[in-house]
């Protein structure tokens, strides 16, 4: 694991980011990511409630959610597999998640951050969130997207001091 990678791998809080990573990583095998054809949904079943595709198009609109995991539901309160990024409701948020998107198909690298109040009415809300790209034909074409919820109550003390 290269130095970046290793530096990232830090910055991750949860168990289930880093074995999503450590899983983006071996297929990456030596490129800079891998591609969507890569993954076998198989080998990461336990993550799939909290997994979304998004599918980069660099000419039609950006962002549109192929397959979202059934606990995005919590956050959207609605099935949002299918729907384009303008279709959802992201209130004040928009712009945050919007540049997190566009960072990532953009730079072709992984993103991850720790958000309270992912989106309006749910501010009671803690979201862990990572995004990786997926090549397709030297460009992203996909984006692998984690996000998990939890309740502010039981975020970590020390971790609501520091973000």
């Amino acid at each position: 694991m290269g130095s970046l990678n290793a530096a990232f791998r830090a910055q991750l809080v949860l168990p289930e980011q880093r074995q999503l990573y450590d899983y983006w990583l071996e297929k990456s095998a030596g490129r800079g990511m891998p591609e969507r054809g890569d993954l076998n949904p198989c080998e990461i079943a336990r993550l799939l409630p909290s997994i979304s595709l998004v599918d980069v198009d660099h000419t039609q609109g950006p962002f549109k959610f192929r397959l979202a995991g059934t606990r995005l539901r919590d956050i959207f309160d609605r099935e949002i597999t299918g729907l384009c990024f303008g279709d959802i409701d992201w209130g004040e948020k928009r712009d945050y998640w919007l540049s997190a998107f566009n960072w990532t198909a953009g730079e072709g690298k992984p993103t991850q951050g720790v958000l309270t109040g992912p989106r309006l009415h749910k501010e009671h809300l803690v979201q862990y969130w990572m995004k990786l790209p997926l090549g397709r034909i030297g460009e992203v074409g996909m984006l692998l997207c984690w996000d998990y919820c939890q309740a502010v109550a039981d975020f970590p003390a020390e971790q609501a001091a520091a973000g």
